[in-house]
């Protein structure tokens, strides 16, 4: 559906009537810009927009489809950004993925949002209290669309980050809380995060330095540097938890196996010694007339002697090895 459309002029908001009207006011004054947000647009709600600014069929059929990769196109002098859109679910500390899609024009954006994470009602508003920088025109909301999604990727940045140090405390003090599947889960929503973050790098150093960009002026390109300037600094945080996490999945491991190595070291041992006195008593349970002491008035508590001192030293040689 659209969620909003506007003019912009002179920094301002304006109404927006008719898009064909609109649009051929827009070039006949040569400023100004329109801003068209879409959300979960239909196939039918797309087209409408489309027929009015013709956009590149390729681009169109990225946008319609969607769960594209972080991307920026140029098509017929305008150009075309994907973004991954990301939400940090507390309550699961699940990692929800979304896109939005820029159509970004001489006069015109267009915002395709899909999912729930990322809403850019906060970026329209901010842009409008402020209207210097939406005299710049449809780069200025391209940049605070971009600036909000990299920033929200810092937030979550800090969310994967205390969870780690929580799963890396439990590891390493011993805890049995941790399990190997909960350090897995946080290992595929790391993997989550950096497939919205890291292709974004190769499109925003492009913002920043390529000179062949349509409609891209010189004194936005630092506004543009800075951002991917957050975005290389997460990027690292998310290749430095991938890593971690391997090595805290291989250190639970080897715990889990160094405590079952313990476990049977103590089964063994006890085992060993009941099976003395199981074996002694086995032998005196043959009910053979020629057995030592067998009609001797004290071989009963002789026997029982030997089957407690016989345990006793070996609980001793266990102990003194380590096993018990």
């Amino acid at each position: 559906m659209i969620v909003d459309q506007a003019v912009y002029r002179d920094g301002k908001r304006m109404h927006c009537g008719d898009l064909s009207d609109e649009l051929e006011l827009l070039r006949r004054r040569g400023e100004g810009f329109i801003w068209i947000g879409l959300k979960d647009p239909t196939d039918a709600e797309f087209a409408l927009v489309n027929d009015e600014l013709q956009l590149h069929p390729l681009a169109v059929e990225d946008a319609v489809k969607g769960n594209q990769r972080p991307k920026l196109e140029v098509y017929d002098g305008s150009l075309f950004i994907v973004l991954k859109t990301l939400r940090y679910v507390e309550a699961t500390s699940d990692i929800e993925t979304g896109e939005v899609m820029l159509f970004v024009g001489d006069q015109f954006v267009v915002t395709v949002r899909r999912g729930e994470a990322n809403p850019l009602a906060g970026v329209r508003s901010g842009l409008e209290h402020s209207p210097e920088h939406l005299e710049h025109g449809p780069l200025a909301v391209a940049y605070s669309v971009i600036d909000s999604i990299v920033d929200n990727y810092t937030v979550i940045d800090t969310e994967l980050e205390e969870d780690l140090d929580r799963i890396e405390r439990q590891v390493f003090s011993g805890s049995r809380e941790v399990h190997a599947p909960s350090i897995y889960n946080l290992k595929r929503e790391v993997l989550e995060f950096k497939r919205a973050s890291v292709p974004l790098a190769e499109p925003l150093r492009r913002l920043a330095e390529d000179e062949e960009l349509p409609g891209m002026k010189d004194e936005a390109r630092p506004f543009f540097r800075d951002i991917s300037d957050h975005l290389l600094r997460v990027n690292d945080h998310a290749e430095s938890y991938d890593r971690l996490l391997t090595d805290v999945l291989n250190a639970h491991l080897a715990q889990i196996s160094v405590q079952q190595n313990d476990d049977m070291r103590r089964i063994s041992a006890w085992v060993a010694m009941a099976a003395v006195p199981t074996m002694i008593a086995g032998i005196y349970g043959m009910n053979f007339d020629n057995m030592p002491e067998l009609h001797y008035h004290y071989g009963y508590f002789i026997v029982l002697g030997v089957m407690a001192v016989a345990c006793l030293g070996l609980y001793r040689a266990f102990r003194r090895s380590g096993w018990l």
